[in-house]
């Protein structure tokens, strides 16, 4: 099998002056595909995220990795330019103003096909391949084009956006047909498929039709093309369907029970000045996730005395993110202007009321924040799932703690015994906020089971599980509907794993 994502599953350390080293990525794509991707003969493309020539990483778990490199323009243009300077805001409700720049879709569609290049080098004669994300829209089609044989899957991380959303983007043909290229292309959410189907009636200039499954969790989308050459109807089907990510429930819960864990936590209270409540957000700074609302809405519960400043704390982590990106660094100084403010005027000498670190935290100093918080915040404007919902209650074997998740998270389809709230309706955010803060013991313990339940029900193995076998069952009627299926003369043999250097990328071993 073959993973293609803009990252590989590492990062680099700060060299400083001495040799680069390579670390297993800690979060995201690469934690929820570890169970899974354990397969010797299994490749991953992706970019290191350095800008430049690319050096190897050194070996890290066992895994082929094809690093594809990116130069300072690529990753301005590609990167921070079209993928999160148009795409990101536009799939995520314009939660900021996309820019469409002809020269970042130039760049976008280059380094898409220096993707598609890369991995249809590196796949074996009728490999599995799995697309990830909103970065790599055209890599289907395109290597769908070089190598008929492959069996393709695609999976968006986050939102499809809105039909009359999505209209505006000047090269909407060209993403669809990009991502039509997979034989099953997977979302997070069924609303998400529905908005994806729509498009595809209205812009993908194809006679399309829509089939139903026996399963009912996947819809069948059924083109009609004349061939190039005898002019003859060629029929394409498309499986489209909901896969909802998750995490490792088991590992959350053996690292929440350490010891060295639980002190942490109630060394990190006692740090705290021992309140009665701690409030917690974890989040990317990106204007996505809400904080300013969160911010507010805590800001105004203090000031009307729902919440006393003597009692109650808020822990925000936000990671930096995106920095070079205008939106991100203006996002950023109004959320450090908000927490200012909120402790201007509610903070005690040393005893801040907002905790505020702008820092990337281990999985062990997560896990010991988790169990240290009375209540989770997550009031995304728009996400595509958010994991850290999940992870708070896979941490919480003590059956405490309170979730208060947005309706406009994708996880709130499955986390239904949380605190939903509209993050946009401010008053909403205020109660629902102190609903969860003085809730009762047993009104904690009673929702926190159910959500629990349904986590450990449905876990990263699941999910990926659940993809890769619907991608390989639906391979058999794609190939006889549409006549893909023979590889090219120059494919790489399929005995063994792949040897190190037959990828045009930098190919190594972790």
């Amino acid at each position: 099998m073959v993973i293609v994502a803009n990252r590989l599953p590492v990062h680099c350390a700060d060299p400083g002056s001495g040799p680069v080293r390579w670390h297993p990525s800690p979060g995201g794509l690469a934690s929820a595909l570890r169970s899974v991707v354990q397969d010797p003969r299994m490749v991953w493309v992706g970019w290191t995220g350095r800008a430049g020539p690319v050096r190897s990483p050194l070996p890290v778990d066992g895994v082929t990795l094809a690093a594809v490199p990116l130069d300072s323009v690529d990753v301005q243009d590609y990167y921070n330019g079209f993928s999160n300077g148009t795409l990101w805001p536009l799939y995520h409700d314009i939660a900021a103003r996309p820019d469409y720049d002809d020269r970042w879709w130039s760049r976008y569609a280059a380094v898409n096909e220096r993707f598609a290049s890369a991995t249809s080098e590196c796949a074996a004669p009728h490999a599995t391949v799995w697309i990830h994300d909103y970065h790599l829209q055209l890599v289907p089609a395109l290597l769908r084009a070089r190598r008929p044989d492959l069996t393709i899957g695609f999976f968006s991380h986050i939102p499809f956006p809105p039909r009359d959303l999505f209209a505006q983007l000047p090269w909407r043909e060209e993403i669809l047909q990009g991502i039509l290229g997979a034989d099953l292309v997977g979302f997070q959410r069924h609303c998400d498929v529905e908005k994806f189907i729509r498009s595809c009636w209205d812009f993908s200039c194809r006679t399309i039709s829509v089939l139903p499954t026996v399963s009912g969790q996947t819809r069948t989308l059924r083109f009609i093309d004349a061939d190039a050459g005898s002019g003859e109807s060629v029929s394409t089907e498309v499986r489209v369907g909901a896969f909802p990510i998750s995490i490792d429930f088991a590992l959350f819960g053996r690292r929440s029970q350490q010891r060295e864990t639980r002190t942490r936590a109630q060394r990190t209270r006692d740090l705290l000045g021992s309140p009665t409540t701690v409030l917690l957000g974890v989040d990317r700074l990106d204007y996505t996730k809400g904080i300013l609302h969160r911010l507010k809405a805590f800001e105004e519960l203090l000031a009307c005395g729902d919440l006393d400043p003597d009692r109650t704390v808020l822990v925000q982590v936000a990671v930096p993110s995106r920095d070079r990106i205008p939106d991100y660094r203006t996002h950023a100084e109004q959320v450090a202007a908000m927490v200012g403010r909120i402790n201007g005027t509610h903070a005690t000498a040393g005893h801040p009321v907002v905790h505020y670190t702008q820092r990337q935290h281990s999985p062990a100093e997560l896990t010991a924040l988790y169990l240290a918080a009375d209540v989770l915040l997550v009031t995304s404007l728009r996400d595509g799932m958010n994991l850290v919902a999940k992870e708070y209650v896979a941490s919480r074997h003590d059956e405490q703690g309170a979730l208060v998740l947005s309706e406009f998270a994708g996880a709130a389809d499955e986390l239904t015994a949380a605190y939903l709230v509209n993050p946009h309706d401010l008053q909403d955010l205020r109660r629902t906020i102190h609903q969860a803060a003085t809730s009762s013991v047993a009104e904690r313990r009673r929702r926190m089971r159910i959500l629990r339940q349904q986590v450990r029900s449905h876990t990263a193995h699941d999910w990926a599980t659940e993809f890769l076998d619907t991608l390989r069952s639906v391979r058999g009627s794609t190939c006889s509907s549409s006549g893909r299926g023979q590889p090219p003369s120059n494919a790489v043999p399929s005995s063994g794993s792949l040897p190190t250097g037959s990828c045009p990328a930098a190919s190594v071993t972790i």
